[in-house]
């Protein structure tokens, strides 16, 4: 018996000396962590709240409350779990060239440019939801996130008007040629508060890219996964989405800082005050 226990010893000793591998190798056995069972449910809940979100922004979510996780070891437990973000295939288009687009006008700071636009959904009994989005180029915070039936240039003046009162004034506005946003009466309001329009080309919404990526952040998140019964509930869900949007939510091109915490950081513009609608319409008459 221990003349075949030594030849066994003697093998593995032989074969550990072939391959240079070190013979303690042979007798590992893994351990995990005394905190990983906590961890991983804390992973999963993080996932279960946000489905779309990948393990990278997962990690920073657990480092933030508190984990002290490399993301080496998040990425082990997320593919251990057999996690996985779908990925939905997009057509490659060529970028534009206009004069206003992103690729030859950006922002060079807070409230430089602002990014605006609209997303289209519909409540459950089939009637048409429509989100009017505002974005800041810079910072990536979701300026303004409404939700109506439809809406009319004034409408659009109105919530231009009550954002800039609380916030300050943006250089550029840049969009595309919806007709609530070429409307002569957004035009004059734009000139009399002496904010510049930068008008994508028809058709190439992949010049106003910051609005095109945070609404497809939007309908990933949100309009995507939810029913909507009634316009008063997508409201609630939109104010909740935005919230957690700006002050919760990683983002990758800020070094995984959420759009509040970046913008924080930054000096405040003074608070401009701006016309009325109506002055906007008399200014209209008047030329």
């Amino acid at each position: 018996m221990r003349q075949t226990l030594g030849e066994k010893q003697a093998s593995e000793r032989r074969a550990c000396r072939v391959l240079g591998q070190p013979r303690r190798t042979q007798r590992y056995q893994a351990r995990k962590a005394d905190d990983e069972p906590a961890l991983v449910r804390d992973m999963l809940e993080l996932v279960r709240r946000h489905p779309r979100y990948g393990y990278r922004r997962i990690w920073v979510l657990l480092k933030r409350e508190g984990w002290l996780v490399n993301r080496k070891r998040i990425w082990r437990l997320w593919k251990q779990e057999g996690l996985k973000v779908p990925q939905n295939k997009h057509k490659k288009r060529r970028l534009g060239l206009a004069e206003n687009g992103g690729i030859r006008l950006a922002s060079s700071g807070k409230d430089g440019i602002w990014a605006m636009d609209f997303v289209f959904d519909a409540t459950a009994d089939g009637r048409s939801l429509k989100w009017l989005t505002l974005v800041d180029e810079f910072t990536r915070e979701c300026l303004a996130l409404e939700v109506s039936r439809q809406f009319k240039a004034v409408d659009v003046i109105d919530v231009l008007r009550e954002l800039i009162a609380i916030r300050g004034m943006p250089a550029y506005i840049r969009c595309d040629n919806g007709p609530e946003f070429i409307a002569q009466a957004v035009k004059t309001w734009l000139k009399i508060s002496q904010i510049g329009t930068l008008y994508i080309e028809p058709g190439s919404p992949w010049q106003n890219g910051y609005a095109e990526s945070f609404n497809s952040k939007l309908r990933d998140e949100l309009p995507a996964v939810e029913i909507f019964e009634t316009l008063r509930q997508a409201r609630a869900l939109a104010v909740q989405w935005r919230l957690e949007y700006n002050h919760r939510r990683p983002h990758s091109s800020l070094g995984y800082m959420t759009p509040a915490a970046f913008a924080a950081s930054l000096a405040e513009p003074p608070v401009a005050t701006l016309p009325t609608a109506q002055q906007a319409k008399k200014e209209l008459v008047l030329s």
